[in-house]
């Protein structure tokens, strides 16, 4: 696999404005885990095997979970699509 590749600053500003707002405590770095998630799902890979430049699996795993659950990832992929 090539080397960890981040979502650029614009990618993220562009699909910024449909996350969720967090309360209390702050959440993990948003660039890096939404790049964590492309990598899983782009190479097929289970949550385990992602690289762990991208933080812990299990967190991977649950912001893509409660984010799918939301219907947060389909706003998304609705305005990339535009």
């Amino acid at each position: 696999m090539r080397e960890v590749s981040l979502l650029t600053q614009q990618q993220l500003n562009r699909i910024k404005p449909y996350f969720p707002v967090s309360y209390g405590i702050p959440r993990v770095d948003d660039r890096r885990v939404i790049s964590g998630i492309i990598c899983v799902i782009r190479y097929g890979l289970q949550w385990k095997d992602a690289p762990p430049a991208y933080g812990s699996y299990k967190t991977l795993y649950n912001r893509f979970v409660r984010w799918s659950r939301a219907g947060i990832f389909n706003k998304i992929f609705h305005e990339v699509a535009q």
